[in-house]
C-alpha cells in the first residue's frame, strides 16, 4: 500500500508511542493520532490499494469506496471524541486498546477481501476485550472472559465460511455473496453474531456494562456497526434479516423495560437500534440500505453520547443502577442537557439525527408494502423514547433524592459530550451534509409533514403514558435473564452434572479394568513365567512371549 498510507498503520503505530510515553506527552500524542486519523480518513482517494497475490489467492487489503468512507469517516470521529473523553484517565493499556480496537474496525471497512477482513475481524476481538479487563474487578473479568469465547466461536464460524466460499467460488473477494449455500449460512452467523442478532446478541448487554467508563464509548461505537457495514457489503436483500431485524428491534425494547443498571439499559438499546439497521439490509431497497448506512452514522454518535452521560454519571456517583440515583440534576445540570439531545436523538425527535435516519428505514418499509414491519418499527421507536429519553434520566436526574451531592463532569468529558452533542443536532438540522456520504443518491425528505406529525403524535402519546403509569415504570434491583443464561448458569450446570456422574462410572470402570488386567498379568505369569508349563526357566519362557507380541505386531502393522 505504498500509494496511500492505511488509517489502520496509523492508529497501531499510534498506540505503540502512547504506550512508551506518560503524562502530558501521552495525552498530547493520543490527541495528535485522533485528529491525525480525521484528517487522513478524510482525505483518501477512492480505489483499491496494496493487490497482492499470497499463495494463489488475489488480495485486496484496501478498498476505499462510497460505503467504506461512511462508516471509515463516523468511526475517525468517535476516535477523537473518546480519545478527549479519556483524557483524564491515567491508564496505558486503555489507551492503547482502545487506538488498536478503532484501527482494527477501520481495517475492516476498507479490506476489499474476506481474509483481511478475518484478520482485523480478530483483532477487534483482542483488542477490544482488554477495555472491559481494565475495569479490574471479578465481575468484568469474568464478563470479558465470556465476551471472548463467545467472539472466538464466531470467529471460528466465520472463518469455516470463509475457507467454503473460496472452495466453491474461487474468490475471497468481498463483495455481494454469492448464495452457495452452507459457507454463505456461516459466514452471515459469523456477522450476526457481531451484530448482536438474538439469540447470537446476548454477549453485548452481559460485557459492555461492565466495561471502563470510557472503554464503553468505543464499545458502543465499533463491534455492532462495523457487523452492520459487512452485511450491507455482502447480504443485501437477504430477506431472512427483515424479520431478524425487526426481532432486534423489540428484543432490546423489552430487555430495557427489565433493566436497573444504566448501562445495561443503553446496551440493549444498541441491539433495538441495530436491528432497524439490519432490517434495512434484509429489505435491500436503495432506500433501505441508504437508511442503514445513515442511522448506523447518527447512531453511532448518539449512542457514544448516550454513554458518555451515563458514564460521567457513574464516575461522578459511583453508582450505576436506577434505584441507588436520583435527585442530582441540580449538581450535574450540564451532563444532563447533553445527556438529553442523545436521548432526542436515538428517540427521534425532528431536529435531532436519529429523525432524519431511522424514520427514513421506516419509510422504506411502508414504500416496500411491509406494513407489518413499519409497524412493528414504529413500536420499537416509542419503546426507545420511553426507556432511554424518558425513564433513565428522570430516574437518574429526578425521581427520588439519594442524598447524592456529586460535582459536574470533568471538562474533558463535557468537551467530548459537546462535540457528540454538536453533530447530533447538526444533522437533525441539515441532513444534506449526512446524506451526501450515502453510497446511492438519497431520494429522501425527512421533514415532510406526515412524518414529523407521525413522529410527534408517537412521541406525545408515549411520554403521556410514562407519566401516567410513573410508578410502575422505575427500576427494580432485579437481575434479567437473556440468552446468556445458556452459557453462564445452564452449561456450567450440565458440565458439572456430567462430570459427577460421568466421574463416579471412571472410577468405577477404572477399577474393573484395574481389576481385569490384574488377571491377565497373573494369567500370563503362570503360564509363562519361571514355573509356568510352558517354559522350563525364565529366560526361554520370557523369549517366546516377545517373539509372540512382535510376529502379532507385525501381521497387523502389515495388514493395515
Amino acid at each position: 500500500m505504498s500509494e496511500v498510507l492505511h488509517p489502520s498503520f496509523l492508529l497501531f503505530t499510534g498506540a505503540l508511542v502512547v504506550a512508551v510515553l506518560r503524562g502530558r506527552l501521552q495525552q498530547g500524542c493520543l490527541l495528535l493520532v485522533a485528529a491525525a486519523l480525521i484528517w487522513l480518513v478524510f482525505s483518501l482517494p477512492g480505489g483499491v490499494f496494496g493487490a497482492t497475490e499470497f499463495l494463489g489467492i488475489e488480495l485486496s487489503p484496501m478498498r476505499v469506496d462510497s460505503l467504506s468512507m461512511v462508516f471509515a469517516s463516523v468511526f475517525a470521529i468517535i476516535t477523537l471524541v473518546g480519545a478527549i473523553y479519556a483524557l483524564h484517565v491515567k491508564d496505558t493499556t486503555q489507551h492503547v486498546a482502545a487506538l488498536m480496537y478503532a484501527g482494527s474496525a477501520l481495517g475492516v471497512v476498507f479490506a476489499g477481501d474476506l481474509v483481511t477482513l478475518y484478520v482485523f475481524w480478530e483483532l477487534m476481538v483482542f483488542t477490544s476485550v482488554w477495555l472491559i479487563w481494565c475495569r479490574r474487578n471479578p465481575t468484568s473479568m469474568a464478563a470479558g472472559f465470556r465476551y471472548l469465547l463467545v467472539h472466538a466461536l464466531g470467529g471460528i464460524v466465520l472463518l469455516a465460511g470463509i475457507i467454503l466460499y473460496y472452495l466453491d467460488t474461487g474468490t475471497v473477494q468481498f463483495a455481494e455473496l454469492e448464495n452457495t449455500g452452507l459457507a454463505f449460512y456461516l459466514i452471515l452467523v459469523g456477522f450476526m453474531l457481531n451484530a448482536a442478532v438474538p439469540p447470537l446478541g446476548a454477549w453485548l448487554a452481559d460485557a459492555y456494562p461492565e466495561s471502563t467508563i470510557t472503554g464503553a464509548i468505543f464499545l458502543s461505537a465499533l463491534t455492532t456497526k462495523t457487523a452492520v457495514y459487512t452485511l450491507i457489503r455482502g447480504y443485501p436483500g437477504t430477506e431472512l434479516l427483515v424479520w431478524l431485524g425487526v426481532v432486534m428491534a423489540l428484543w432490546g425494547v423489552v430487555y430495557a423495560v427489565l433493566a436497573n443498571d444504566i448501562r445495561r439499559l443503553l446496551a440493549y438499546h444498541i441491539i433495538s437500534q441495530v436491528g432497524y439497521m439490519v432490517a434495512g439490509v434484509g429489505m435491500g431497497t436503495i432506500m433501505a440500505l441508504n437508511g442503514s448506512a445513515s442511522h448506523a452514522f447518527t447512531h453511532i454518535l448518539y449512542k457514544a453520547l448516550l454513554f458518555m452521560g451515563a458514564g460521567a454519571v457513574i464516575h461522578m456517583t459511583g453508582r450505576a443502577k436506577l434505584t441507588e440515583l436520583g435527585g442530582i440534576y441540580r449538581y450535574m445540570p450540564v451532563t444532563f442537557l447533553l445527556y438529553m439531545i442523545g436521548a432526542f436523538s436515538i428517540s427521534a425527535f425532528p431536529l435531532f439525527s436519529g429523525f432524519v435516519s431511522k424514520t427514513m428505514v421506516v419509510e422504506a418499509a411502508a414504500l416496500d408494502q411491509r406494513a407489518w414491519v413499519w409497524l412493528l418499527l414504529s413500536l420499537a421507536s416509542a419503546g426507545t423514547f420511553l426507556h432511554t429519553g424518558l425513564k433513565l434520566p428522570w430516574f437518574t436526574f429526578f425521581g427520588p433524592d439519594r442524598g447524592l451531592k456529586p460535582r459536574e463532569a470533568p471538562v474533558n468529558m463535557l468537551i467530548a459530550m459537546g462535540i457528540a452533542a454538536f453533530f447530533c443536532i447538526f444533522i437533525g438540522i441539515y441532513p444534506q451534509w449526512l446524506y451526501a456520504m450515502m453510497p446511492a443518491t438519497v431520494d429522501y425528505q425527512a421533514y415532510t409533514s406526515g412524518h414529523v406529525l407521525w413522529e410527534l403524535q408517537l412521541l406525545l402519546f408515549t411520554g403521556v403514558g410514562f407519566f401516567v403509569l410513573l410508578k410502575h415504570v422505575g427500576g427494580e434491583p432485579k437481575i434479567s435473564l437473556d440468552t446468556d443464561w445458556v452459557y453462564r448458569k445452564a452449561m456450567p450446570a450440565m458440565a458439572g452434572a456430567v462430570h459427577r456422574v460421568g466421574g463416579g462410572v471412571w472410577r468405577a470402570s477404572l477399577g474393573a479394568l484395574v481389576r481385569k488386567l490384574t488377571r491377565i498379568v497373573a494369567t500370563v505369569s503362570a503360564h509363562h513365567g519361571p514355573q509356568g508349563i510352558l517354559a522350563r526357566t525364565w529366560p526361554t519362557g520370557s523369549m517366546v512371549l516377545w517373539v509372540a507380541i512382535l510376529l502379532a505386531a507385525s501381521l497387523l502393522i502389515y495388514y493395515l
